[in-house]
């Protein structure tokens, strides 16, 4: 367990993010079931802190810094408590890869990096009316650079690139069942913003290759 310490204790900005949006989740859940004063509490959290893209042309913002903030603050609202659990989840096992990769800092970079990213791919994109909330750009943002890495470790060392293909292809046909289950109601437009800017920023923060057991020990 001592050796192990180290290795722990560098998952801790993960875990103040998860933390956080759990935190949220069940404040908005408990508003919900009338456990706190104002049973409005979600709406009202999506209108101040969700993602519009009306506000990026001629919607009244709620203050004046909310068309910037929005790019950041939406990913830690989620539309649920299975949203939040999947989202999470899936947070914890691609942070931590990318921690033993490139560290907390980098972690930080990239995790940034693809929200904005994310945000901004919903911001062009995107033609939905109605607010734009969770972690999901930073996920796949994460999950871009770890194929990015993944990319280059092959390349550099002549393996076979198949692997990163048929991850790619998986990716887009998951996004694309999950945009037919949700009757077109998936921000697609947030997951390849997301993907794009962390598979460009991973390249930036650690663009050599590495050897697999290297790349798996960070």
């Amino acid at each position: 367990m001592p050796q192990d310490s180290p290795k722990l204790i560098s998952y801790w900005l993960l875990v103040v993010i998860i933390a956080a949006c759990v935190l949220i989740e069940a404040t908005l859940q408990a508003a919900g079931y009338g456990l706190l004063g104002d049973a409005r509490l979600r709406s009202r959290a999506y209108e101040y802190f969700g993602f519009w893209s009306g506000l990026l042309g001629s919607w009244q913002a709620n203050y004046p810094s909310q068309p910037y903030v929005m790019f950041a603050t939406y990913a830690f609202f989620h539309a649920g408590f299975w949203h939040l659990a999947f989202n999470m989840i899936t947070l914890w096992a691609v942070g931590r890869a990318v921690i033993d990769r490139v560290g907390p800092l980098g972690f930080a970079v990239l995790y940034v990096g693809a929200t904005l990213g994310g945000a901004a791919g919903y911001a062009f994109l995107g033609t939905h009316l109605a607010p734009m909330v969770g972690a999901s750009g930073a996920i796949f943002g994460l999950v871009g650079g770890l194929l990015a890495w993944n990319y280059v470790d092959r390349y550099t060392f002549s393996e076979g690139l198949w692997p990163v293909a048929r991850a790619l292809v998986l990716l887009a046909l998951m996004n694309l069942v999950l945009w037919w289950a949700m009757r077109g109601q998936l921000a697609w437009e947030t997951h390849l913003g997301g993907f794009v800017f962390g598979w460009v920023l991973a390249l930036l923060i650690d663009p050599r290759g590495r050897p697999e057991e290297d790349a798996a020990e960070g």
